[in-house]
């Protein structure tokens, strides 16, 4: 059996310099799934020609555009690359290119040219999900977002800040605060 070696993070993008590169309707999905999740990311996207749906989705935000070609010198101060142009030559140059700076990449419908895989998320305040199939099926991702994006209640924000409030109050060492929160949650698991 295969597993999933992928080690999950959560990157503040609106600390980092995200390059998207391309203009069309993948373009418009990885920025779609970028700007749902953070709304603030901080994001720069180059392309030649832009599709009507990304420049409306790139006027709602902060985000800011290059009408250029690929250029190997666009990847300077950015930590991470998205390739998503429809020219597999150009994706797989970006990717040589951001490998040789050490940047994170993701060639867009490429796993092998993958650092990193966007997943589906659920978000409910301040609570989030990240789900990956290993780059296997999108479609199934989606699918386990919506279903949690479901059985998760609304009101889970609240709880979670009702827990921090009372782990505030919990006195002692590490172990002991471990130790009263996992007797308070071990409910919501409960059937």
């Amino acid at each position: 059996m295969n597993q999933n070696e992928l080690y999950p993070i959560f990157l503040k993008v609106s600390q980092l310099n995200v390059l998207i590169v391309g203009g069309g309707t993948v373009a418009l999905e990885k920025l779609s799934f970028l700007l749902k999740s953070s709304p603030n990311a901080n994001v720069m996207v180059v392309s030649i020609d832009f599709d009507e749906a990304l420049l409306e989705l790139i006027a709602k935000f902060n985000i800011s555009i290059v009408k250029s070609s690929y250029n190997k010198s666009l990847l300077k101060d950015m930590q991470l690359i998205i390739a998503a142009t429809n020219n597999p030559h150009i994706n797989k140059q970006i990717y040589v290119d951001s490998k040789a700076e050490n940047i994170l990449i993701n060639v867009a419908d490429t796993p092998k040219l993958c650092d990193f895989y966007l997943g589906g998320i659920v978000t409910k305040g301040n609570i989030k999900i990240a789900i990956s199939t290993n780059g296997k099926s999108p479609t199934l991702a989606k699918r386990l977002r919506q279903f949690f994006e479901e059985v998760i209640p609304d009101n889970i924000e609240e709880l979670a800040e009702n827990l921090n409030l009372y782990r505030n109050t919990i006195k002692g060492e590490f172990s002991n605060k471990v130790s009263k929160l996992n007797e308070l949650t071990k409910s919501l698991l409960s059937k």
